[in-house]
């Protein structure tokens, strides 16, 4: 790993001062050996050192994916740290900052050696809600919340809808120190040790972190979110970062009936997903069960009636649409800016703020605009 020259915006020396350290080559991480039929916790429980700092590792993009995998099993090899998981059983990388209300959601203990570990029937957000709740976990605070690594970038605005991020943001609101991870993943081009490089690189900045959170010398009013380019191993180095206006262009396509298996037979999903956790039965809530309403969630298009829901009206019709995310080009080009050094090959570590401060020319403005409108509205 290289760092950058001279010119290039670092973090501060305290924070990094370990990054030149070589990580050596590790084996693949191990594949996860569940019992789809457990109902019950993990049968040899994780040997918890209360010597050593509480690490929690959620991410977006659900429990069994590379990226967790690969940074859980890195950070037990360590030795240093008691790793707590606690992470969506299912795709959740879009959710944004978005949790479940007024309905429950099912928790399963999941098998990842060395560390105690729990699947989540709802977002990034719950996860980190309910473990930092105290209801989950023996311990009553962990040092570190780490969300990742997330497969893709979330540069820029991409942020607001970014479970990963929402996931670093939600213990940032409960005052636990949080970083965010994500790889800046390519289709046709990136492939599954891609995170286990991603690891590598991004292991020194979690060690200091977490050895700085000790000191009391890390930032308390702010998450990083860490982008790493889609080659990791050839990265110039880190580089501090500010949040650009980048976000991806959303395409709506519209999918006729004929095209959609929903149509016609309409359920919305919530109410089919209801109806098989019903089913389950209160006694049947095991990890197997709940991957496979993961699996029958996917494959249940997200289409939205324009009916009375449960109801049949001939006269009113549903339509069906479909949406992607598609790249745009950026004008923005500030090599400061995190999807600019992104793109130049630097780890890009951006600050993100809980601030709801407006700036003051903006306050202004919107002050005239409202005292104006009032007048003109009497």
């Amino acid at each position: 790993m290289r760092t950058s020259g001279a010119k290039a915006n670092f973090l501060p020396p305290g924070l990094v001062s370990n990054l030149q350290d070589v990580l050596s080559s590790r084996k693949g991480a191990p594949q996860n050996d569940k019992n789809d039929d457990s109902t019950e916790p993990n049968s040899d429980p994780v040997e918890v050192d209360d010597t050593k700092p509480v690490v929690l590792v959620t991410n977006a993009d659900g429990i069994e994916s590379p990226g967790l995998t690969y940074l859980v099993d890195a950070l037990v090899r360590l030795g240093l740290y008691n790793v707590n998981v606690c992470a969506p059983q299912s795709d959740e990388s879009m959710a944004g900052h978005s949790f479940t209300l007024k309905e429950s959601i099912a928790v399963t203990s999941a098998e990842i050696p060395g560390a105690t570990a729990y699947e989540v029937s709802g977002t990034p957000v719950d996860c980190v809600s309910l473990a930092l709740s105290g209801a989950l976990f023996s311990w009553s605070k962990p040092m570190l919340v780490i969300s990742g690594i997330n497969k893709g970038s979330s540069c820029g605005h991409h942020m607001f809808y970014s479970g990963v991020v929402a996931g670093a943001r939600e213990s940032l609101f409960s005052g636990v120190p949080s970083i965010s991870i994500s790889l800046d993943w390519k289709k046709d081009e990136s492939q599954e040790t891609d995170f286990k490089d991603a690891v590598g690189v991004c292991l020194p900045l979690i060690n200091a972190a977490l050895r700085d959170i000790e000191k009391g010398v890390f930032p308390k009013c702010c998450l990083l979110h860490v982008e790493i380019p889609k080659s990791p191993l050839t990265n110039k180095g880190f580089k501090s970062t500010r949040p650009s206006h980048w976000s991806p262009k959303l395409c709506w396509q519209a999918i006729s009936a004929s095209r959609n298996p929903a149509a016609g037979r309409f359920v919305p999903n919530q109410q089919m997903l209801g109806l098989q956790l019903a089913q389950l039965g209160r006694d049947a809530s095991a990890a197997g069960a709940a991957r496979r309403l993961a699996t029958q969630k996917k494959n249940i298009e997200e289409v939205e009636s324009v009916g009375v829901s449960g109801k049949s009206d001939p006269n009113r019709k549903a339509k069906y649409f479909r949406l992607e995310l598609l790249d745009k080009k950026q004008e923005e080009e500030d090599e400061d800016l995190d999807f600019r050094a992104l793109e130049n090959g630097f780890i890009a570590v951006t600050p993100v703020s809980l601030s709801m401060h407006v700036e003051a020319g903006v306050h202004t403005a919107a002050s005239e605009w409202i005292s104006t409108a009032l007048e003109v509205g009497q």
